[in-house]
């Protein structure tokens, strides 16, 4: 569709990393305002918890909706996307996902949240950020690269069940199943109705993200990966951007995590939010750097963090996905309960 847009200096991959900014700048604002996290919806305490659950599955079940209804009017199409690949890494994914879900409850937040932190001024957040984006790189391109590749050899062969959307009922059943979970844990978070709504916006920004890049800027003569919400691979490339972006073009993921950084920091300076906030100890900070390191290597193998496999990729009805967010989901708990059981103890990580 793009080359029926006119536009003659602008090449698809530049438009997207426009396309991405205006989405980040979205999700940035809204995330700091209603302090969008999946991990304290997890591990979090009391109403606390129960206000970050309702705000995360208000925003699934409108992605859920929005990216259902383009596969079913064809502007979309998954069949060649990673999340449905026949031969699924399940020991990767078990292992990433665990690793990921370690790294968020060490950091006390998962990398979504800490990119929007990093905006308002937590420098915390912001080294999490590029320990996180290094060790992501290593373990797609680096020293780690052959692990992960290793792990990656232990697949799961579905043949073309790969999805929810094979199985008895189809999509459409799938989906409403998922749906009604989702609004069902929305309705009884007692969160408040105007975070609701904005988390809603949120979840909309997953569907609008695939269709511009699977639909709207889509050129079949210079074609861009079909991308929505996501903050692994994307860390990784901001990265490589930085040091080399002269030899690579920025695309759809630099244009994303710039617009959050924005966005998170044009809220937090309207709102009178934007704080200098650092380490409190060397233990702390040991803390966060080992969280962080297990974050990015696990986001990778795991193929997405909680927003990437989670609000992007269980729209899709993978497998692949939905298992990577559940042992996410073990492994914070599984964290979590080890701390609280170290806590009197000579040597915590909390």
């Amino acid at each position: 569709m793009f080359d029926q847009l006119g536009f003659d200096n602008l090449t698809p991959k530049l438009a997207s990393v426009i396309f991405a900014l205006v989405i980040g700048l979205i999700f940035g604002s809204i995330s700091q305002r209603i302090k969008f996290c999946f991990r304290r919806s997890i591990v979090g305490s009391g109403q606390e918890r129960k206000s970050a659950q309702g705000v995360w599955f208000a925003a699934l079940a409108s992605a859920i909706i929005g990216t259902q209804l383009l596969i079913f009017y064809n502007f979309i199409s998954f069949s060649e996307h990673r999340f449905f690949n026949s031969n699924m890494p399940l020991l990767a994914i078990i292992f990433g996902g665990i690793m990921f879900g370690v790294g968020m409850v060490l950091t006390r937040g998962c990398i979504s949240r800490l990119v929007v932190l990093t905006g308002t001024g937590n420098i915390r957040a912001f080294i999490v950020f590029i320990v996180f984006a290094i060790t992501a790189h290593a373990t797609l391109k680096g020293i780690f690269a052959p692990i992960r590749v290793w792990l990656g050899s232990f697949t799961l062969n579905l043949n073309e069940v790969t999805g929810f959307s094979k199985l008895i009922g189809g999509p459409i059943l799938w989906s409403i199943i998922i749906f009604s979970l989702s609004i069902l844990i929305a309705y009884r978070s007692k969160s408040k109705t105007s975070h609701l709504i904005l988390a809603v916006f949120i979840g909309l920004l997953v569907p609008l993200s695939y269709l511009g890049t699977g639909f709207i800027l889509f050129d079949e003569f210079d074609p861009i990966q079909l991308e929505s919400l996501s903050f692994t691979s994307p860390s990784s490339d901001l990265l490589f951007w930085t040091i080399a972006s002269s030899a690579i073009p920025a695309g759809f993921g630099v244009g994303l995590l710039g617009g959050v950084l924005l966005g998170s920091f044009i809220s937090a300076i309207t709102r009178n939010e934007f704080k200098w906030i650092t380490f409190e100890n060397q233990q702390q900070t040991k803390q966060y750097l080992i969280g962080a390191s297990l974050m990015g290597s696990g986001g990778v193998l795991a193929g997405g963090c909680t927003v990437g496999a989670g609000l992007s990729g269980v729209p899709t009805l993978s497998f692949a996905a939905i298992i990577a967010l559940i042992f996410i989901v073990f492994g914070a708990i599984s964290a979590k309960y080890l701390i609280n059981l170290t806590k009197n103890s000579n040597y915590s990580f909390a």
